[in-house]
């Protein structure tokens, strides 16, 4: 197999892209990197694509690894020839690999492998030629096998242990398994079936029945987590009558034989005891995976949402972790996240005294610290929370407060971490986590790192998938988002500077204490001083490393220290100076590159196209965050309830989550609303991805509410 040439036609793009690509991330070079910095060798292929590109150049070398070892087993057996080794070379799948190794694979025990000790497979072979007349007649040969020392007693077990060989030679045949698979993908039914008398959120697939090949994805992982909690019976189904017309088809080649009906038995078998449930297996396996990856894309590309939401800068905010009988702890964070006060108040039980003492502690708080916003987390008791801060913020003097819902998933994970004990070891989990809450508000990307995103939930289904390949997935958007933002060397946590291209968690915690000895980094280059951060290291890493108080303006963007040349040589041809960057007044150096002609500066400064693109756009913004071009959070004042609801009410709402067949979007009232996917646009939508992402605000009006199972239908439809 082609490698190269397959990926270039998968992915649509030029072989020499392929090529230079895998060049790149053979050498040990990281995607953050490659996409951000080696743009001119991939064509300018983005951080999905290259991660994509990546994970199907794995899969596709494994497909040749395993090719070669199968090739290496049969040979050795001694029973290779062109045919199989030319059928494992147009193999494009490791099933199919399998399953021309099937035959030559050591078995287990089986009928059939008992009937070869018997001494029966010469008999299954002379069935096999089908004769039009055998003399001596079938049943006289069947009978000079019939031994009882070996465990053959009659002609009728003669015959059986034949029929047996047959079965699972016809099972182990590639190309038959192959064909069986694909007509019981194209025509066969996944069925689940469940006891009504039983309750659960599964009762809709209790008698339910979808063509395989058409099957939504959320569906398959809905009854395979049905089943799982056995409330479903699985079954896979397809018109037998279809199957076995073909493998008579292939292997009957004369009717008139009196061997036709030991042949028919023998494919009826085999079909039924062994190859419908291994097909059965393999294709809910692969619908799985499938469905997996599916899911797996959906809750990454919502991660991404949620990580680059925009910091809200320069605020001072309250956390306020709802609770009832703990209490609801909170914490007051300063502008840069440094905690200045924490409490514990009871606003939700139903004292009226502690009710009242509860208002005055955190007025006091709002007043005192001039709290920009309360962030009160999404969890138990946020209902009641929600309207006890909007009915006190509304007693508060002098400061203008506003609230709003944080989604706290996760937070409790962090505050029972090692990290969380770290970082504030005389809190407890509560205070920990009000902290988290208030910090993830000022900066989502700084504080959620510190959380494994399958905690965060912003997925479907997440606690099904295979753990290494989430694993791997979100841990990739992780590390994109962080390098697409960048960090301040000199602020950043370890577990920030932990996704950062070519930089560990131990190079990581390396970086913090340099820190806290030598005091802040002043340059880029001072970085190569700490231990374990080398040459390759600091190459990957030190583009998205910020210095924001160095002396060299360009330590505090994006540009490269390998383009530090070519920058300074671009100021200079456009008649600029570091201190004109500093300040901002270089807004006009498009209209000079395009006077001197780009493809002359690109000479000039021996740099192609895109990195003069990147290098101009850092220029005229150093220090800036790529995030604030996504919409920012909705401050409330006021609160809503359920009950307030009412058919055709025009809203503002939040996007919560995306999944599969729809979008939540919280609209204030505690309970988000489910925008079906059929509501999503007036035109047709193939997944709600294309039109709504996690973090957006957006208009929606109420279908209908169900105040005795919480569900609030929604639309965004005819919404102006």
């Amino acid at each position: 197999m082609d490698i190269i040439k397959k990926l270039a036609e998968e992915f649509k793009i030029k072989e020499s892209q392929v090529e230079k690509t895998v060049a790149l991330i053979d050498e040990g070079n990281t995607i953050p990197f490659i996409a951000r910095y080696r743009k001119e060798e991939t064509g300018s292929l983005d951080d999905t694509l290259l991660r994509d590109l990546d994970d199907r150049l794995t899969y596709l070398r494994n497909i040749e690894k395993r090719k070669e070892e199968v090739k290496n087993l049969i040979t050795e057996m001694g029973k290779m020839t062109d045919e199989i080794a030319a059928a494992i070379d147009n193999a494009v799948t490791i099933t199919e690999v399998d399953d021309i190794y099937r035959p030559f694979r050591p078995h287990r025990k089986t009928r059939a492998s008992v009937a070869k000790e018997r001494g029966l497979e010469p008999l299954a072979e002379l069935i096999l030629e089908q004769r039009d007349a055998y003399e001596p007649s079938l049943d006289e040969i069947a009978e000079t096998y019939v031994d009882e020392e070996k465990g053959v007693k009659s002609v009728e077990e003669a015959f059986a242990g034949a029929c047996d060989i047959i079965a699972e030679s016809v099972s182990d045949n590639a190309e038959y398994r192959k064909t069986v698979r694909k007509i019981t993908f194209d025509t066969g039914f996944l069925n689940s079936k469940g006891d009504e008398a039983k309750e659960s959120v599964y009762d809709k697939y209790y008698d339910y029945s979808d063509k395989i090949s058409k099957i939504p994805s959320h569906r398959v992982l809905a009854i395979n987590r049905g089943e799982k909690e056995e409330f479903l019976k699985v079954s896979v189904t397809v018109e037998k009558g279809i199957v076995l017309n073909y493998l008579f088809g292939e292997l009957i080649v004369n009717l008139k034989s009196p061997a036709t009906k030991y042949i028919e038995a023998a494919i009826i078998d085999g079909y039924d005891r062994l190859i419908a449930p291994s097909i059965e297996r393999e294709i809910r396996n692969d619908l799985f995976d499938v469905a997996g990856e599916g899911a797996i894309k959906l809750f990454a590309d919502n991660l991404k949402h949620l990580l680059m939401q925009p910091p809200l800068k320069g605020k001072t905010v309250l956390g306020f972790d709802p609770g009832y009988i703990n209490g609801c702890k909170t914490a007051v964070v300063d502008k840069t996240g440094k905690v200045l006060d924490t409490a514990v108040v009871y606003p939700t039980t139903k004292s009226k005294f502690r009710t009242e003492e509860a208002a005055k502690i955190i007025k006091k708080m709002v007043e005192k610290y001039s709290v920009d916003v309360i962030a009160i987390g999404n969890g138990t008791a946020s209902r009641e929370s929600e309207q006890f801060i909007a009915e006190t913020l509304k007693t508060v003097k002098g400061v203008d407060c506003k609230y709003v819902i944080v989604n706290e998933a996760g937070a409790s994970v962090y505050s029972a971490s090692k990290l969380a004990a770290e970082e504030f070891p005389d809190f407890d989990v509560m205070q920990r986590s009000a902290v988290s809450i208030a910090r993830r508000l000022q900066d989502p990307l700084a504080e959620l790192v510190k959380i494994d995103p399958k905690a965060i939930g912003v997925g479907q289904y997440q606690h099904d998938m295979k753990p290494a390949r989430l694993d791997g997935a979100l841990g990739g958007v992780v590390e994109d988002c962080v390098n697409s933002v960048g960090v301040d060397v000199n602020t950043a946590s370890h577990s920030l500077l932990s996704y950062i291209a070519g930089i560990n968690a131990t190079s990581a915690k390396n970086i913090v204490k340099y820190r806290e000895e030598n005091g802040e980094f002043k340059s880029r280059a001072e970085i190569l001083k700490v231990p374990r951060v080398g040459a390759k290291a600091f190459e990957q890493a030190a583009g998205f490393l910020r210095v924001p108080h160095s002396r060299e303006i360009l330590d505090n963007t994006g540009v490269h220290p390998e383009s530090y040349e070519a920058a300074h040589k671009l100021l200079e041809l456009c008649g600029y100076t570091k201190e004109d960057v500093a300040a901002g007044k270089i807004s006009d150096i498009d209209a000079k590159i395009k006077q001197k002609g780009k493809a002359a500066v690109c000479s000039a400064c021996e740099i192609g196209e895109p990195t003069l693109d990147d290098i101009v756009a850092e220029l005229k913004k150093p220090g800036r965050d790529v995030r604030d071009s996504y919409e920012s959070v909705q401050l409330r004042e006021d609160v809503l309830s359920i009950e307030d609801l009412q058919p055709e009410m025009i809203l503002n709402g939040t996007v919560r989550n995306v999944i599969d067949f729809g979008a939540f979007v919280d609209i204030g009232v505690h309970q988000d609303g489910l925008v079906h996917i059929s509501e999503l646009s007036d035109k047709f939508v193939k997944h709600p991805s294309e039109v709504v992402s996690l973090g957006d605000n957006v208009k929606v009006r109420v279908l209908s509410v169900d105040l005795k199972k919480k569900r609030i239908s929604l639309s965004m439809k005819n919404v102006k």
